[in-house]
């Protein structure tokens, strides 16, 4: 159970320093083209992700409600907006291509700003990780160790483009190479420590496991509608996002059905 949970931990976080190194091996920032097709493609991991690894076995764990079970995951995946919306409003942060940061104002460098928002977005993506193995310690039969293992692949697969898309920016600034991926690589630091986080106290909420699976649900939903969505269509109309998007969403619930 203890090699479960540290590979679940540290799988996320080294899809995200696989991406980060890319900046040691690639001359040039990825295009429009490309940068849309991976923000979608994380976009519709963790639509993917949020249906079939959290919402779902959220209702599953509250069968004895009969037509109420969708209840608590309603509730949870609501506390998760607000929480990502509370978040979005007290953290000073900037959106890839945005004119203006969100949150209260700051000195901070625009690039640091970056990194702020994609740490922002990676808050959720640990939590959720944290909930489902909280919920595969406790014994739900639920939650099987595949459905974690799948929940973490997933993850890490949509961190490495994440990774890239921190890195090379920070290069093409100005930044050394190690710098910027030391940058990539901190953005996805959150991740594990909101997962330990969440294993750490989930203890003291067993009885709360739906509203924990729908909370970090929700706040991936709103990473997806507020941030991903819009940047995967921004600029000149392509449906390289969308395409990229069901690709990751088809990988998502495939992994998770095969190994849940």
């Amino acid at each position: 159970m203890l090699s479960s949970l540290i590979e679940g931990i540290a799988i996320p976080f080294v899809g995200t320093i696989l991406g980060s190194a890319c900046v040691f091996f690639m001359k040039k920032e990825p295009g429009r083209l490309v940068s849309h097709a991976l923000t979608g493609f994380a976009g519709g991991v963790m639509v993917a992700a949020s249906i079939w690894s959290l919402l779902i076995p959220a209702m599953e764990l509250s069968a004895e409600r009969g037509k109420w079970a969708f209840v608590p995951a309603a509730a949870g995946f609501w506390l998760g907006i607000l929480f990502l919306l509370l978040l979005d409003r007290v953290i000073p942060h900037l959106h890839r291509y945005a004119e203006k940061a969100e949150g209260p104002r700051s000195r901070a460098k625009k690039t640091t700003m970056m990194v702020l928002a994609v740490t922002l977005h990676n808050i959720p993506e640990g939590m959720a990780v944290g909930a489902v193995l909280a919920g595969l310690m406790s014994g739900s039969a639920e939650i099987s160790a595949g459905g974690a293992l799948a929940l973490s692949l997933g993850i890490a697969i949509q961190n490495f483009p994440e990774g890239a898309i921190i890195s090379m920016p920070l290069c093409a600034e100005g930044r050394t190479k190690l710098r910027a991926f030391a940058g990539g690589a901190i953005s996805g630091a959150v991740e594990p420590a909101g997962a330990a986080l969440t294993l750490l106290f989930a203890g003291l909420f067993v009885p709360a496991m739906p509203y924990m699976l729908a909370f970090a649900a929700g706040a991936m939903i709103y990473v997806v509608v507020e941030e991903l969505i819009p940047e995967m269509s921004e600029g000149e109309h392509s449906n390289v996002g969308v395409v990229a998007f069901a690709l990751g969403f088809s990988l998502m619930m495939a992994l998770d059905v095969a190994l849940g």
